[in-house]
């Protein structure tokens, strides 16, 4: 069994990332993730930001359930996007997938995100049992 401060990293079935990472992981009942726009395969979504924002926010609903709560437990969302004109987008879809109260988040304008396609990326805090 776990110490109460050992992490514990959640078991997706997503795409299994080159690159030294988990996911998701959990610590003292909160739920760390950063999500992308990436299908079963690893490649980014075509279709622009409205497909990206659908993709990178089914990705979370996914880890959230692989958690054990879903997209009510979310307490705080950091939004990066790589142009200003996107975030009425990116808000029209994330309304479909959270209802009131909402996370407490931010939205951050960047020059880049780590694959150069990406558009968007969401960083994630969630309450876990």
């Amino acid at each position: 069994m776990a110490t109460p401060s050992t992490k514990q990293a959640v078991n997706t079935s997503l795409y299994a990332s080159k690159s030294p990472l988990e996911w998701a992981v959990t610590h003292g009942g909160t739920l760390y993730t950063a999500q992308i726009p990436i299908d079963d395969k690893g490649e980014v979504v075509a279709g622009g930001i409205e497909a990206q924002t659908r993709q990178t926010l089914d990705n979370l609903k996914h880890t959230l359930e692989c958690a054990g709560v879903g997209m009510d437990a979310v307490l705080q969302v950091l939004i990066y996007v790589t142009d200003r004109e996107y975030l009425q987008t990116v808000n029209q879809v994330y309304a479909e997938y959270f209802a009131a109260p909402y996370p407490n988040r931010a939205a951050l304008v960047i020059a880049g995100l780590a694959r150069e396609e990406m558009m968007v990326e969401l960083v994630v805090y969630a309450a876990v049992p």
